[in-house]
């Protein structure tokens, strides 16, 4: 059991240390964070879906947007498509589950909008028909993937791609890597140093 542990342990760690060298997914996180904070800014939100694991990331994330992250600051509007079981339960028992995301969009998304669809696979089937309607209302569409990019790095105007097609890997990064984003647009929205306080060690 021991050596399971270390196995896992390092397999995340590898994991981890391919994106830290990975200079395009810094890139692409930092970019996406500008996207996003510039959208902010203009009166706009950020929506976010996912499924299983991916669909407690969206959530969150959003709690990050919303309550704070690393400053004490206003909150951002952010909303997780992940969170209505009502929304969810009656679209997928009356049309398909594949377009419990897509029905949101289309109801709460505006032009210059932002929508982050996470999935580990990048073929998720709601989280690519989601992109598919976000781009047509003018959404602006940021992936957040492993497995290559899937289906869904073609349809995104931003990818964050973990390269890896091991789950849980996938899903450790990605949690690094919102983080780092909800970050980034709490410097680029408020400036480096607003509000600048030691930050606490626990919630």
């Amino acid at each position: 059991m021991i050596d399971i542990v270390k196995r896992q342990l390092a397999q995340s760690i590898s994991t981890m240390t391919r994106v830290l060298r990975d200079e395009t997914i810094h890139d692409a996180v930092v970019a996406a964070a500008r996207l996003t904070a510039d959208s902010m800014k203009s009166g706009h939100k950020l929506l976010v879906c996912g499924n299983g694991g991916s669909a407690a990331d969206a959530q969150h994330l959003v709690a990050e947007f919303v309550a704070r992250l690393t400053i004490d600051r206003p909150a951002l509007r952010a909303i997780a498509l992940t969170t209505d079981s009502s929304i969810m339960t009656a679209v997928g028992n009356d049309y398909y589950f594949d377009h419990i995301f897509e029905r949101q969009v289309e109801a709460l998304g505006q032009p210059g909008d932002v929508l982050l669809a996470i999935s580990t696979s990048g073929n998720s089937k709601n989280c690519i028909k989601a992109l598919k309607c976000a781009r047509t209302l003018g959404v602006h569409t940021i992936a957040y993937t492993g497995n290559n990019g899937g289906a869904m790095k073609d349809i995104s105007d931003i990818n964050v791609i973990v390269p890896s097609d091991t789950t849980m890997n996938i899903q450790e990064s990605h949690l690094a890597l919102e983080h780092i984003l909800c970050m980034l647009v709490e410097r680029f929205y408020f400036g480096e140093h607003f509000g600048e306080k030691p930050q606490h060690l626990a919630e």
